[in-house]
């Protein structure tokens, strides 16, 4: 687990889960100092937080409420929280690097990201976009996928974090059919889904109107999604955005893939906020993340709910035991 913004709430929301049963062994990147120090606000019987050295060497074991091993990743400045400082935003990305050289290497089976906050690292100096972005950089990933899980609901994302005006353009057959593809084939990979039914939104209202409303629809979309059909992917679609969530459309839907952010996470976020997981799809590990930002207001107030990291732990077990199964390593 990386621990995210210094100033945000990721310190506290790693260490209260230090406080619970896990599925897995959990392992922190991070300060341990400042561990330690947001422990004390969320910790119910107020006893300290073990925040033993950690490295590629330590013995392996199950998880020990009050305990959390840390590969320490320390502060530029000592922190103060909902106070974000750029001189840290080295270290918040230094500590991606050490997860995705863990995982890479084989040594963790799953990431886990608490938030960052993007304009502190932009402010350090630092060209960063986001998490998905960075993670993909990092594991030469040429199409990572974004996607939300709130309970059976599942929401992909052909773009992610563009202007709106930016959007159209990017929406290319290349585009959407690179992501289209990783979907299909992680959902089948690392979700067990045999034969994966996805919906796909259209951009326009009322998907186009036929060309009346728009026609990426019928000259950029359809020509895809029949290319796919014919290639054995279940697709469904283009079909209107604002009817697309409806109980009966999603009826024995297993994703959605909408074309833009606030095209299909306001739905998702309205039906399981704090308690969704986002997950990049594509990548060569497993990466989960907490579905909410650095809520600066709430840190260092013990005020925090850590459910949203605790479904992110929870699946990313799920989907590193399922991927050991689906692909066992070599004896």
């Amino acid at each position: 687990m990386t621990c995210g913004e210094p100033a945000g709430i990721g310190y506290e929301l790693v260490a209260a889960a230090a406080e619970r049963a896990q599925p897995a062994e959990l392992i922190a990147i991070g300060d341990p100092e400042l561990l330690r120090e947001r422990h004390a606000c969320v910790a119910a019987g107020g006893g300290a937080l073990a925040t033993p050295t950690w490295d590629e060497q330590s013995p392996r074991g199950p998880h020990r409420e009050g305990r959390l091993p840390v590969a320490p990743v320390p502060l530029g400045r000592p922190a103060r929280a909902g106070e974000p400082d750029p001189a840290n935003g080295q270290a918040v990305v230094a500590s991606l690097h050490r997860a995705v050289h863990l995982a890479t290497a084989g040594v963790v089976d799953a990431v886990v990201t608490a938030p960052v906050h993007k304009g502190v690292i932009n402010d350090a100096g630092i060209a960063f976009s986001g998490h998905t972005e960075l993670l993909a950089e990092l594991t030469a990933t040429e199409t990572p996928v974004m996607m939300l899980v709130a309970g059976s609901l599942r929401v992909a994302l052909v773009t992610t974090h563009l202007p709106l005006r930016q959007v159209p353009a990017a929406i290319t057959e290349a585009r959407l059919e690179a992501v289209a593809t990783a979907l299909h084939r992680d959902l089948m990979d690392k979700f067990a889904i045999d034969t994966p039914q996805i919906l796909v939104t259209g951009l326009n209202p009322h998907a186009g109107e036929g060309g009346h409303l728009g026609r990426e629809e019928i000259e950029v979309m359809e020509p895809v999604l029949d290319r796919l059909r014919a290639a054995g992917l279940q697709l469904i679609g283009p079909v209107p955005a604002d009817t697309a969530f409806l109980p009966r459309t999603l009826e024995g839907v297993d994703a959605v893939l909408a074309m833009y952010h606030d095209q299909g996470l306001p739905v998702l976020k309205r039906a399981g906020f704090g308690n969704a997981v986002n997950v990049t799809l594509g990548l060569p590990i497993v990466r989960t993340s907490v579905d909410h930002g650095t809520a600066l207001e709430l840190a260092g107030t013990g005020r925090v709910d850590s459910g949203s990291l605790q479904a992110a732990i929870d699946l990313a077990a799920e989907l590193a035991l399922r991927r050991r199964h689906r692909h066992p390593q070599p004896s």
